[in-house]
């Protein structure tokens, strides 16, 4: 349970989604508690009637704060955005807003809802060859999107809500066996980022319920 105060995170640490969130609390500084989904463990907790009550959308995360319960990562981080605006994640200038905005939804609508947990599972046994097949899409399309808004990081040279969402994607491309060799702008940004305190300790390999063998 959460302690007095604190926003309540319900999610699982191999979410991508969820880690988005988890990148956002740690850069801005805010405590927060966890409950832990199991997308995996009993047929998938997120189906539970319990947990419909907290997201009808049955996916994680969800986010407790301030006496209301939000999902949809972006929104979530959005609100994270405007409640302690410090350190921002959106830039001032409204054309490089634009810019962070389109690389997020590039990555938030067009490849991760392709490839994720519930998708999968409908493909089948050709499930590996369909997320390889619209990562790769993504990826094509994103690398060269980055080649004319990235500085050293998606956008400028500072952390913006797009690379709280290009991380865990490429965390993802690289768990379904897939080459990011070929797309040296996205390596480059990633390897940059993974350096950072925030994307560290918000990683899925030292989460609460990060498996022993999964562990950093």
């Amino acid at each position: 349970m959460a302690t007095l105060g604190k926003p309540l995170l319900y999610g699982y640490f191999r979410s991508s989604c969820t880690w988005r969130v988890r990148i956002a609390l740690a850069f801005k500084g805010i405590e927060y508690d966890q409950h832990i989904v199991n997308l995996i463990k009993d047929g998938g907790q997120q189906i539970t009637d319990e947990y419909k009550w907290v997201n009808p959308m049955q996916q994680v995360p969800a986010l407790h704060i301030d006496g209301v319960t939000l999902n949809q990562s972006l929104a979530i981080i959005e609100y994270l955005e405007e409640t302690p605006p410090e350190p921002p994640l959106l830039p001032s200038d409204p054309k490089k807003r634009a810019q962070v905005r389109m690389i997020c939804d590039n990555i938030v609508s067009g490849i991760q809802p392709l490839q994720n947990l519930h998708v999968l599972q409908k493909v089948g046994e050709k499930k590996l060859e369909w997320a390889q097949h619209f990562i790769t899409r993504g990826f094509q399309a994103l690398e060269k999107i980055l080649e004319n808004t990235a500085g050293r990081f998606c956008v400028g040279d500072q952390v913006k809500i797009a690379d709280l969402c290009l991380v865990p994607q490429v965390t993802n491309a690289e768990r379904f066996n897939l080459d990011i060799a070929p797309y040296p702008t996205i390596s480059r940004i990633n390897k940059s980022l993974l350096q950072l305190p925030a994307f560290q300790v918000s990683h899925p390999s030292c989460q609460p319920d990060t498996p022993e063998e999964l562990r950093a």
